[in-house]
């Protein structure tokens, strides 16, 4: 049973720091990325940072320059931090593993979400 278990979220003022963070376990694949999406409402999930198997790290233009996206060298872990928050970054934030099989069919792994709300 593949898990995806976040951490990190919660209410910061503008201006301010989080980190959240992204456990993985029971994936048997080879991951091919790790994500995070973010979705306001009345939006759908946003990609606003990936991070490739080799390390190659991308990220949205309303985020770069402030979120970092980082991950051990296991691939069971992955980080978000976000500096320099602003209100518009209030969320709920979604990580995301996709993995291919030896046939390279594709799989794609969920967490459940964190709220992340930016506000004085």
């Amino acid at each position: 049973q593949v898990q995806l278990v976040q951490s990190g979220g919660g209410l910061v003022q503008p201006g301010g720091s989080l980190r959240l963070s992204c456990a993985a376990s029971g994936i048997e694949y080879v991951v091919d990325s790790m994500n995070w999406y973010r979705q306001s409402p009345g939006t759908g999930r946003v990609l606003v940072a990936s991070i490739s198997r080799s390390g190659n790290a991308r990220y949205a233009d309303s985020v770069k320059g402030r979120f970092t996206i980082s991950k051990d060298a296991s691939d069971s872990m992955v980080y978000l931090q976000m500096n320099s928050l602003r209100p518009d970054d209030t969320a709920v934030y979604y990580c995301n593993i996709e993995a291919f099989d030896t046939w390279e069919s594709e799989y794609e792994y969920w967490g459940q979400g964190t709220q992340v709300t930016v506000s004085s």
